[in-house]
Order: structure tokens, then sequence, then C-alpha cells
């Protein structure tokens, strides 16, 4: 009997206890200010929280393709170069569509920014601003992308 609730727990329920996170990509989106560098934040549709966009996985497209696009969609984002290389990621707790909590790893890929379109798909539905990065730091909720953005 042990070794059948052994074999039970093993093969069935701990896999489903440890699934891994939903992954996303994330753009940190960069420009080289009068003072140094500036991220750009952008708020999220729902809440009103200062984010950096970020998206799930996208058919043909790796991570930093991702990234791109939604900075592209939620920000109007024209890059002058996306690097393949992360600077890191975070952990967050997103709210589906179905209104259940699931837990979310974003990886986050810097994306020098050339210029912004005044026109882009998500606008009238985000506002998005240049600070900082120790200005972004205390305007985002999630500790993990405070302290990549304090290290950026």
């Amino acid at each position: 009997m042990a070794t059948l609730l052994k074999s039970a727990w093993t093969g069935v329920f701990d896999p489903l206890l440890r699934r891994p996170d939903r992954v996303q990509s994330a753009a940190l989106c960069w420009r080289k200010g009068k003072k140094g560098k500036e991220v750009l934040l952008i708020t999220s549709r729902d809440t009103g929280r200062w984010i950096i966009p970020k998206g799930w996985p996208i058919d043909g497209l790796d991570g930093a393709g991702t990234a791109a696009q939604e900075a592209w969609e939620e920000a109007g984002v024209k890059p002058a170069r996306v690097k393949r290389q992360p600077v890191g990621l975070y952990h967050y707790i997103k709210k589906l569509d179905n209104g259940l909590p699931a837990p979310v790893e974003a990886t986050v890929y810097p994306i020098e920014v050339d210029h912004l379109e005044g026109d882009f798909p998500e606008k009238g539905q985000r506002k998005r601003s240049w600070m900082s990065p120790k200005q972004a730091a205390a305007l985002v909720d999630e500790p993990e992308l405070r302290d990549l953005l304090l290290g950026f």
C-alpha cells in the first residue's frame, strides 16, 4: 500500500502541485536621457498599476521577439536594438480572464528605444511615461522587478 501511495504521489500529485509558472516575455524599454538611462513604464489596462510591457509567448517569435512585439502593441515602441540575452526575470500573480489567479514568471529583455509612435494598438488604453530606473522601481509593485530596475 505504501508503495502504491508513493507511486501515486511521485507520478501524479507531486507534478500537478509543482507545475511550472506560466511564462511571459517582458520588455525593459530604455533610452539615453540627459541624466543617464531612462526606462519606460506603462499602466496596466485593468488596475492602472505601473508595469513594463509583457505578454504570453507568440508563435514564431523567441522571447526577445515576443517582448519587442508586446512593447509595440502596448506602448508604441520602435526599437533601435533588441538584446536576445535577458537581464533577469520576476514573478507575479496574474488574474486570468476567468478570474482565477495564476503565478507567472516573466523573463525581461532590454530594448533600446529609437522612438515612440503616437498611434499603436493599445493607444488610449494605457498611459506611458519615461523616468529614471530609481523612479520606476518606486512605482512598480513586484519586488523582483523593482530589484531589476534598481540594478539596470
